[in-house]
C-alpha cells in the first residue's frame, strides 16, 4: 500500500496528496496512463511503459513537463520510498489545471502523478480454471477518432462500459471487436488464441493497444519456437481455437476457457498456454530496473 506519493516533481505523504479540482484529466479524461509492474524489486518493462507514455503525449501534444530520464528516476525514486517489491505502479499525466474544453484556457503545465498500489484483476483461482468471456456490444474506435497506440484516459470509458456489461452477464471480460466486426482486444487485456500450434493474435492496426505485456509474450515465444501469427480474427476464430488466453500487465497471462457460451478447446487451460504462464513468470524474475 503507498505511505507516499510523487505529484508534480516531489514525493508527499499520503495525507498530503492532492488533485486540483479543475485538473484536466478529471473534468474530461484529457490525460494518459500506464500501470507498471514490479517484481522482487525490479520494475518490469520500465522503458518500454515510458517510451509509450511520451509517444502518446506527443501525439495529443501534451507538454511533458520533465525528461523520460528524470521521470524514469522518479518511479524508481517512489517504489524505494515505499519499499515496493512487488505489486502495481500507476503513472497518470494530465494536460494540466484549469476550466474550459479548450487547452489554452488550461495552466499548460501537464500534471504527473505517480502511485504505487497492490492491484489483483482476477482472483487467483481463475488462472488455474481460465475466465469465461462474452462479447461486448458496443464497438471500439476507429483509428481515425482515436488512434489505438494512445494509451489515454478518456477512451477506457468505452472500455468500462464492456466491463459493465460482462459484469451484468456473470462473464470474467468482454472481447471487444472493432467496426468491421474483426476481435481487437479485451477491456484491459490483448487476446491471443493457439490453433493447430500456431499462437495467433490480432495486429495493432485492428484497433488493440500495443500491449507491453502482449509484445512480452510475443517475444518469449518466438524465442521458444512457437509458431506466431498477427492475422485478423473473428469470433469464430476464438469459438474453434484450441487454446486462449489474455495478457495485461495487471492481469499477467491468464487463460480463457468460454466466449459466448461456446467452450474453447477443452473448456480448460491448455498445455501450450501453461507453458507460455510459466516462461513468463520466469521472464518477470529475471528481468527489470533495480531500485
Amino acid at each position: 500500500m503507498s505511505d507516499m506519493f510523487y505529484i508534480n516533481g516531489g514525493i508527499v505523504k499520503k495525507e498530503e496528496a492532492r488533485v486540483p479540482l479543475y485538473d484536466h484529466g478529471l473534468l474530461y479524461g484529457d490525460g494518459l496512463f500506464e500501470g507498471i509492474r514490479t517484481y522482487n524489486g525490479k520494475v518490469f518493462k520500465l522503458d518500454e511503459h515510458l517510451d509509450r507514455l511520451y509517444y502518446s503525449a506527443a501525439a495529443l501534444m501534451i507538454a511533458m513537463p520533465v525528461a523520460q530520464p528524470v521521470l524514469r528516476d522518479s518511479v524508481l525514486e517512489l517504489c524505494k520510498a515505499n519499499n515496493h517489491l512487488s505489486g502495481y505502479i500507476r503513472l497518470t499525466v494530465t494536460r494540466g489545471t484549469g476550466l474550459g474544453l479548450d487547452p489554452k484556457h488550461i495552466s499548460g503545465t501537464a500534471n504527473i502523478y505517480i502511485s504505487t498500489e497492490q492491484l489483483s484483476l482476477y482472483p487467483a483461482e481463475l488462472y488455474e480454471t481460465g475466465l469465461v468471456m462474452v462479447t461486448a456490444s458496443n464497438r471500439l474506435p476507429p483509428p481515425d477518432v482515436i488512434d489505438p497506440r494512445i494509451k489515454c484516459t478518456g477512451k477506457y470509458t468505452n472500455n468500462i462500459q464492456a466491463k459493465l456489461e460482462a459484469n451484468r452477464k456473470g462473464a470474467g471480460e468482454a472481447v471487444m471487436l472493432n467496426a468491421q466486426g474483426y476481435v481487437c482486444e479485451c477491456t484491459g487485456d490483448n487476446i491471443f488464441v493457439f490453433k493447430d500450434g500456431v499462437l495467433k493474435t490480432p495486429p495493432s492496426h485492428s484497433c488493440g493497444l500495443v500491449g507491453i505485456t502482449r509484445n512480452t509474450v510475443l517475444e518469449l515465444a518466438r524465442k521458444n519456437n512457437f509458431p506466431v501469427e498477427e492475422t485478423l480474427m473473428t469470433q469464430y476464430d476464438v469459438y474453434n481455437a484450441n487454446e486462449c488466453f489474455l495478457t495485461g500487465t495487471g492481469a499477467e497471462v491468464i487463460p480463457a476457457i468460454e466466449l459466448d457460451g461456446r467452450k474453447i478447446g477443452s473448456g480448460r487451460a491448455g498445455a501450450l498456454t501453461t507453458k507460455l504462464i510459466a516462461l513468463f513468470r520466469e521472464h518477470t524474475r529475471e528481468s527489470g530496473v533495480k531500485f
